[in-house]
């Protein structure tokens, strides 16, 4: 059948075998998948995913959840796919867009580098992300910590060879008065597009501003 007589049998429950629940209409946009920052949850995105839907995004289009901060990044990465996936599944998008704060940068990159995600992400930002390490980790004796510690092994083997691979679009925003992120140049990335912000702390660094430029890029 056709696109618009499957959409106006639907309507009415009567597609026989092209049920109502089988019916997929792909997003107008990517979805967006949110990953937060060490110790934080799905509600550090509760300003953002407002600010989204009075643009117009949906339900189905934003992917939010909570994260472990005793696990390995390498483990988050795993949840990551798995819920990109899902939502690809769920809206019949071809690809995503992944939106992290912090350490959740980290745990993305190592997803999109080593579980499949090259081909499934169209546009990934970081905001202030550890992504060369940084020197608060040294006094976190937990697993992530450890990997975000400047020269970690995990750290050497996600920055060996291509730090942006494949045709992902990346883009990072750093701030000059970030002091969780030592250096504050641990953000920036080679072959993305990186954004010093003005001076702002870790945690209120996601400002109106931000935002902007954050949704101009994932939706250009």
């Amino acid at each position: 059948r056709t696109l618009a007589a499957l959409i106006a049998c639907a309507a009415v429950g009567a597609c026989g075998g092209d049920s109502p629940t089988a019916l997929i209409i792909a997003p107008t946009r990517d979805p967006i998948v949110f990953v937060h920052g060490l110790g934080g949850s799905a509600a550090d995105w509760n300003p953002v995913i407002t600010r989204l839907k009075a643009d117009g995004w949906t339900d189905r289009e934003i992917v939010v959840s909570t994260y472990s901060s005793v696990v390995s990044n390498a483990t988050i990465a795993a949840d990551i796919r798995d819920r990109v996936d899902s939502v690809r599944a769920a809206t019949g998008a071809g690809k995503v867009d992944l939106v992290t704060f912090s350490m959740g940068g980290v745990s993305s990159r190592y997803y999109i580098k080593n579980l499949g995600g090259e081909g499934k992400v169209d546009a990934w930002v970081s905001v202030a992300g550890p992504n060369h390490g940084t020197e608060t980790a040294n006094h976190c004796p937990a697993t992530p910590c450890i990997e975000i510690r400047p020269g970690s092994t995990f750290l050497a083997a996600l920055n060996a060879g291509d730090e942006t691979p494949g045709s992902v679009r990346y883009a990072t925003w750093w701030s000059p008065c970030d002091q969780t992120i030592i250096p504050n140049s641990s953000v920036v990335l080679s072959g993305a597009q990186n954004t010093e912000t003005a001076c702002l702390p870790h945690t209120g660094i996601f400002t109106e501003t931000i935002y902007q430029q954050v949704r101009a890029f994932i939706a250009p």
